[in-house]
């Protein structure tokens, strides 16, 4: 299949993306509902989860993405495989995450990953940063303790800017103080794997949900 052309950056902030998703139900999505779920914000073209979604057959994985043509392909791919414990959804995070997470069977929420969000490197627009103190706050009322939330990037003032949002929430705990040296996941996204061909740094860190 021929890939998607999309535009590289999209503006969370603009009207369209403003208002939250309505949820599907999940159990017409998932074959199994009651398996652990694993939760991938800014999932890009989805081939992290759906790798993963094949080699963990005993979790259910749900994407989120911003850029609509991305979720429509990976939706399609997954359904081509027959997948039936992986779903991506067209939202923008920063706005939808509150009835995301409310729709959510109740305890199940095992993991979230933040992998190589959008930089936005300009001052004017780091605004726009899937990692927004909204986002950390939500994630702290809804996970359950031990809840694992694993964050990286090729860019160290953005890993840096995400782990702080983190570490100054009392409900999240950074699992050691400097970077990650492996991956604690099994596989690896397709921007992981290409920095690292080029012998550039991957800046990485876990945190765990301390309570309730």
């Amino acid at each position: 299949m021929a890939r998607v052309r999309v535009r590289q950056h999209v503006n969370p902030l603009s009207q369209k993306y403003l208002i939250p998703v309505i949820p599907p139900d999940w159990s017409k999505i998932y074959t199994n509902s009651n398996q652990p779920i694993h939760l991938d914000i800014g999932c890009a073209r989805g081939q992290f989860l759906c790798e993963f979604a094949q080699l963990e057959t005993q979790w259910n994985y749900l994407g989120l993405e911003i850029r609509e043509s991305l979720v429509e392909e990976a939706n399609m791919i997954r359904d081509q495989l027959e997948l039936t414990n992986l779903y991506y959804l067209f939202c923008n995070a920063n706005t939808s995450i509150q009835p995301i997470l409310d729709s959510l069977p109740t305890g199940l929420l095992k993991r979230v990953s933040i992998q190589f969000p959008d930089p936005w490197f300009k001052k004017r627009h780091q605004k726009r940063r899937v990692v927004q103190p909204e986002l950390v706050n939500n994630l702290a009322d809804y996970l359950a303790a031990g809840t694992e939330v694993f964050v990286q990037s090729d860019i160290q003032e953005v890993a840096l800017e995400m782990c702080d949002r983190f570490s100054e929430h009392p409900a999240f705990h950074r699992t050691q103080n400097d970077w990650l040296t492996e991956n604690p996941l099994p596989l690896s996204t397709e921007r992981e794997q290409s920095t690292l061909e080029r012998n550039e740094p991957v800046y990485r860190a876990l945190f765990i949900k301390t309570s309730d």
